[in-house]
């Protein structure tokens, strides 16, 4: 392995832990009212095409970290979607 690709998967590593914690309180709780809407529906668009240019590059890293990331969050937009939405007199 080289030392370029071992920083990367160091680096796809680190970053995707550091949303591990918000996930599994997510998840646990289902708490999704501090959570924006508008924000995880871009960070989401975000991780898709970062997932795609991984893949059309061969950048394993970051097809890696970016498709546990997007499973997460992909989650947790998902959740927001179902428990967050607030009604209009409920």
């Amino acid at each position: 392995m080289q030392t370029s690709e071992l920083i990367g998967y160091l680096a796809a590593s680190f970053t995707t832990c550091s949303f591990v914690p918000q996930a599994l309180h997510t998840f646990r709780t289902r708490d999704v009212s501090g959570i924006s809407l508008g924000m995880y529906s871009v960070f989401t668009a975000g991780l898709v095409l970062w997932l795609i240019y991984g893949v059309t590059l061969a950048a394993w890293p970051i097809v890696a970290s970016n498709s546990i990331t997007l499973a997460l969050a992909g989650t947790i937009l998902g959740m927001k979607l179902q428990y967050g939405v607030r009604h209009p007199g409920g």
